[in-house]
């Protein structure tokens, strides 16, 4: 019965470990500023010729 008992506590270390490592174990998302709006007319003006 402890031989099923310890199979078991091994499989949930090991289930525990694997979802631990693939959550913390990524690059860290890189810090970038946020990106201006973008303004678009919807009037249907013609944006002037430069």
């Amino acid at each position: 019965m402890w031989i099923l008992m310890l199979e078991a506590g091994v499989a949930l270390f090991l289930l525990v470990f694997i979802v631990w490592w693939t959550m913390f174990a990524g690059r860290k998302p890189e810090a970038r500023p946020p990106a201006p709006p973008q303004v678009r007319k919807h009037d249907g003006e013609e944006p002037p010729a430069s």
